[in-house]
């Protein structure tokens, strides 16, 4: 027979796990087989490239293969080859590049008026909690209003030029852009603010010389997204007597069930919105490299 001590202090010895002895090496971490599939590490540029372009290549083949087989309506979903004709008529013809020129005008203007407001007020708000309490929310009430319900009150107050239509981008774009720079504003490690604080830096100079530096690949990131977000604005905005640009051409087309030709100008839209991405992409990463290691 065991004695009650001699089980107890068996049962210590086999629950307790076995310390690593001094010295001794940590367990090997462990990595994925193929190098490829580690979290967040980054993988060479031109595999990257290639699985880029093999996504969209798959895309097509599925479409082609999809619509070849007329597995849909080729009334709202017309074969790659009709596709490609209206797309060769297009470039022959100046309207389509006046289209471009008047949709990049507009999408431009109104990115950057909010911008220029935005940021600044996402700062001020982001910093200071009484100016939190003022702007936000208010700035949260509104963009929940859905841009379309804004159309005629943008015509009864700017009429139906070219400004209603900046306007609508602007407001599609202003008040969720305030509320991001704030957040990353608030995302800078306070413990930066109460260090500037002990060298003796007053609240502008932690604003202006910590704050706002140590946010800028964040808003950078922000803008980029609110830039797309602008785009998708652009149909909306020329719902107000337009007579050129490529989502009155869209709404024009539609009317008319000429899918081939709306299936172009959303290509279009498509190739224009990741150029655009691209750019900004690039744009962060070389002006704040310093930002790329927290990744």
């Amino acid at each position: 027979m065991t004695s009650p001590q001699a089980a107890e202090t068996s049962d210590v010895r086999v629950s307790a796990s076995p310390l690593p002895a001094a010295g001794a090496m940590p367990p090997a971490v462990r990595r994925p087989r193929v190098r490829w599939l580690a979290l967040r590490r980054d993988i060479p540029p031109g595999a990257y490239l290639g699985l880029a372009a093999a996504s969209f290549a798959l895309f097509a083949l599925l479409y082609a293969i999809v619509t070849g087989a007329q597995l849909l309506n080729p009334v709202f979903a017309p074969s790659v080859d009709r596709i490609w004709d209206a797309a060769r008529g297009f470039f022959g013809e100046g309207e389509l590049w006046l289209d471009v020129r008047a949709s990049f005008f507009r999408v431009t203007a109104g990115f950057l008026l909010s911008a220029a407001l935005a940021v600044p007020v996402g700062v001020l708000i982001g910093s200071w909690r009484v100016a939190e309490g003022v702007v936000q929310p208010f700035t949260e009430f509104v963009r929940y209003v859905p841009v379309p319900a804004l159309i005629p009150l943008m015509m009864v107050i700017f009429g139906i030029g070219e400004l209603p239509k900046i306007m609508l981008i602007f407001v599609g774009t202003y008040f969720q852009l305030v509320l991001m720079v704030a957040d990353e504003i608030r995302r800078v490690p306070y413990d930066l603010v109460q260090v500037s604080y002990t060298l003796g830096a007053d609240r502008r100079e932690i604003v202006r010389r910590v704050l706002v530096p140590a946010a800028l690949p964040g808003i950078f990131d922000a803008l980029r997204l609110c830039n797309g977000w602008a785009w998708t604005y652009l149909v909306v905005a020329e719902l107000v007597a337009a007579n050129e640009g490529l989502g009155y051409r869209i709404l024009k087309f539609s009317r008319f069930l000429q899918t081939p030709k709306i299936f172009v100008y959303l290509l279009l839209l498509g190739v224009v919105g990741l150029t655009l991405d691209l750019c900004f992409r690039a744009f962060n990463q070389r002006a704040f490299r310093w930002a790329q290691t927290a990744r």
